[in-house]
């Protein structure tokens, strides 16, 4: 009875489907690479940084904590000075920054 002509115009839209959607494959590749893309770059280096610490390098934690790496434990464990005599032991994982590095001794062979 109240058929619109609308309904009518709506039936054989398959391009027109498609074309709805270009929009969102186009949001969702600006977020890619403009936020998913940087952060996993971020987390590979600083993945990266905490495997290479070794002993002697100054680190800073997640906690704010400055100190000096005395040992490196095989199970994911730094003990750090953070004060003479003073030494704590971290997670890998927690270290937000390697302040300085030192240089590899040199082999005598």
């Amino acid at each position: 009875m109240f058929v619109t002509p609308a309904y009518a115009q709506a039936a054989g839209g398959g391009a027109a489907a498609f074309t709805s959607f270009v929009p969102l494959i186009l949001i969702f590749a600006i977020m890619y690479f403009l936020l998913i893309r940087p952060q996993q770059k971020k987390l590979k280096e600083h993945r990266a940084m905490v495997e290479a610490v070794r002993r002697g390098d100054e680190v800073v934690t997640s906690g704010g904590l400055i100190g000096k790496v005395t040992k490196v434990k095989d199970n994911g464990e730094l003990e750090v000075e953070i004060a003479d005599g003073v030494r704590v032991r971290v997670l890998r994982h927690t270290i937000s920054q390697v302040v300085s590095k030192t240089e590899p001794a040199a082999t005598t062979g």
